[in-house]
């Protein structure tokens, strides 16, 4: 058996998501504060038989924030099973709760948990008439928690997460109309709580490994301490019957010590001298606390351990942050082995951020080793190294989108070859991509290594402030990797920044034409060429996409890099290029020149005589906050990131000031008149285009007014 859904509704960050899992290894990924932790609770409120408790503590900050009031709305978690054992007492199980009537024997359930208002409100609630806010207001206004009940339901046929079902079973909380219904069999059937699937199962957390030695100390959460306490109980008596007579001996040795006596003895007299006979203590004894119960002695087990290569053997405390937490998830991962070998009928092992302070290649090995048999694996990480090794078809990723968490599924409806193609491109570089807030593919190193150079000298922060994943893709197959970015799948922006290559000269043969000229016109042609076709395949990818598209380069990022106003960048660096005098002269020549052919051959002979990347590395030693960045680039930022928030922008602006008054610009009165301005646009009292209109009129030569036109 394994879980096959998880639906959320008002739960925390999750106004409406849905997670879909398969058998085996399952991967969970998302930026910070996308809803990770808060997902894994979830899911412990219905199956971890410790977290039984809070499921009937829900309060209202457990609602999603986004809502305008809590009150009234439901919270729905609820989980499907599928491939469900045919074994009688299973059925039996799901029969009573959580089975689909539909089907005998059953295959697939559902075990929900529903936190709604009592009966009395939801039939109030019933008796409204169609638009009576007046009344609705009535009847909310003074609800508080204890209005409130949770309960377990199986057997439902609901989709919770159609938002059309939710108004007609809890109601349309805008229009104020609700069922005149108060019961809905969708819903499911109430369980009992003796019934609970979390009493059936084996289920392991093993939290985010943040503070391990802390966990040690604890005897709450020590693993050790839990794994001791689990064989403790299975240790006949008769077995530890000399070890209780030994430590009763060793007390007793103890106690009798002449110098615990003599101390004993002082401490007595010195509290009667104190405090006299009338007060002082009838009895005083120095004894040892040292137990002579089995599970007392096991908790003063400790474990040691030596780091790999050394001899010596010290505490939990004294390993690295690396090695207490492997110790620590390997005494977790032993846990839930004694659990399973309990013979539960389904096994769910959740892990949250394996990865903290362990070595990337410990990551790789610890997540294709941990395949248990008849074991569903769930998994939470950050790590681009784990997602690297991840099936790509078990993933679910996490998004934020304006103030509410969503989950996507990276390959709905794409066939077997498309899924292939990503499996093999993700590796840990580029499946970085999974985690960004947006993404802009690049093709080449050129571009991989001045674009974050050229928006964090003009912008002042940088792509990864802005949330911006750039990949270089290292060719031209865009289509790849885009066809992750869809309504369907992963719901994010994504800018395909390549070259259209057009020729930098007439590429018409001429019979004058030398053999060099021919050569590089056929060259030029067949790039050209190439460009046309691969701009008429990506306008036909990214049609009718509103998460994917392109902009190209007119010609290549170095020639349109000199052509829109950065000549100077280049001509700098002619001396790490050339060492002959009157070659430096003559490229100069050339890259000043006004004819396109011109300084567009020599620009690219440059990059190919160094290598493109070697080339953007001399050029982005040049750059600062007065570089042209070019138009295409501009745009496909303002398309992965159209709305940067008021502080953001604020904080460009002032970097601009700082650059300007750095570099030269001497009248304080206007740098203090706009710094004023900018003061009101950052307080809400002016909008973007005021502020964008102000910075054009005073300073309408500085570089940043690129930047603001395209956004």
């Amino acid at each position: 058996m394994h879980i096959s859904k998880l639906s959320l509704v008002n739960y925390r960050n999750f106004a409406n998501a849905k997670l879909l899992f398969h058998k085996g290894i399952n991967t969970i990924i998302g930026e910070n504060g996308s809803g990770k932790t808060n997902l894994f609770r979830a899911m412990r409120l219905l199956l971890d038989d410790n977290m039984l408790r809070s499921a009937y503590r829900l309060d209202e900050t457990d609602f999603h924030r986004g809502l305008n009031s809590w009150k009234g709305h439901w919270i729905v978690i609820s989980l499907e099973f599928q491939d469900v054992s045919h074994d009688e007492a299973i059925q039996s199980l799901f029969l009573h709760g959580t089975g689909n009537l539909a089907e005998i024997p059953f295959n697939r359930a559902t075990y929900n948990l529903i936190f709604r208002p009592k009966l009395d409100i939801r039939t109030r609630l019933s008796k409204l008439a169609n638009g009576d806010h007046a009344g609705l207001a009535e009847i909310l206004d003074p609800l508080t928690i204890e209005n409130y009940e949770t309960v377990f339901t199986g057997r439902s046929t609901a989709d919770f997460n159609d938002p059309t079902f939710y108004k007609a079973v809890v109601g349309d909380f805008e229009n104020a109309i609700f069922n005149k219904e108060v019961e809905f069999p969708e819903i499911g059937a109430r369980i009992p709580g003796q019934l609970s699937i979390a009493n059936e199962i084996c289920f392991t957390f093993i939290q985010a490994l943040r503070d391990v030695v802390a966990e040690f100390h604890n005897n709450r959460t020590n693993p050790l301490l839990t794994l001791l306490k689990s064989k403790s109980g299975e240790i006949d008596p008769a077995y530890f019957a000399p070890i209780t007579e030994k430590v009763k001996d060793l007390n007793d040795s103890i106690e009798g010590l002449k110098d615990v006596q003599t101390v004993r003895a002082d401490i007595a007299k010195t509290i009667k001298d104190a405090a006299g006979e009338a007060y002082s203590p009838s009895s005083l004894s120095i004894k040892s606390d040292l137990s002579d119960e089995a599970d007392k002695l096991f908790q003063s087990l400790k474990l040691f351990v030596g780091e790999s290569g050394e001899s010596y053997e010290g505490g939990i405390g004294e390993l690295s942050l690396g090695g207490a937490n492997l110790i620590f998830l390997t005494l977790k991962l032993l846990e839930f082995k004694y659990q399973k070998a309990k013979q539960s009928f389904a096994n769910f092992l959740l892990i949250e951020e394996p990865e903290a302070h362990i070595h990337t290649h410990i990551q790789k090995t610890l997540f294709d080793r941990l395949n248990y048999d008849d074991t569903q694996i769930i998994y939470s990480t950050h790590s681009a190294h784990i997602s690297e090794v991840s099936n790509v078809q078990h993933m679910n990723i996490l998004g934020r989108e304006r103030g509410r968490c969503e989950a996507y599924q990276p390959t709905t409806g794409m066939d077997p070859v498309q899924i292939g193609s990503i499996q093999r491109y993700l590796d840990a570089v580029r499946s970085n991509l999974l985690f960004a807030k947006s993404v802009m593919l690049v093709e080449g190193d050129a571009e991989e290594l001045l674009i974050p150079i050229l928006i964090k000298k003009v912008l002042g922060v940088s792509l990864d402030e802005l949330g911006v994943s750039l990949i270089n893709i290292r060719s031209t197959g865009f289509q790849n990797v885009a066809r992750l970015f869809h309504d369907d799948r992963i719901r994010k922006k994504c800018a395909i920044v390549t070259d259209l290559d057009t020729s930098i000269i007439n590429v018409t043969p001429e019979p004058d034409d030398d053999e060099t000229l021919a050569k590089f016109k056929k060259k030029c042609a067949g790039s050209q060429a190439s460009g046309i076709a691969r701009k008429i395949i990506l306008d036909a990818f990214t049609n009718g996409n509103p998460w994917v598209s392109s902009f190209f380069a007119p010609h290549t990022f170095e020639v349109d890099f000199v052509a829109c106003g950065n000549v100077d960048k280049v001509v700098s660096v002619l001396p790490d290029v050339y060492t002959d005098a009157k070659t430096i002269e003559l490229a100069k020549e050339q890259l000043m020149s006004t004819y396109l052919a011109q300084y567009g051959r020599r620009v690219l002979t440059m990059a190919t005589q160094e290598g493109k990347g070697w080339f953007a590395i001399l050029i982005g030693k040049t750059v600062d906050h007065q570089t042209v960045i070019p138009k295409y680039i501009l745009d496909a930022l303002a398309f992965v990131n159209p709305t940067l928030t008021r502080e953001v922008w604020y904080n460009v602006l002032l970097y601009r000031l700082r650059q300007m008054w750095a570099n030269g610009f001497t009248d304080k009165g206007v740098m203090e008149a706009f710094f004023a301005q900018m003061k009101i646009y950052r307080s809400g009292e002016i909008s973007f285009a005021d502020i964008r209109d102000e910075m054009f009129k005073v300073f309408p030569e500085d570089r940043i007014n690129d930047v603001l036109q395209v956004f």
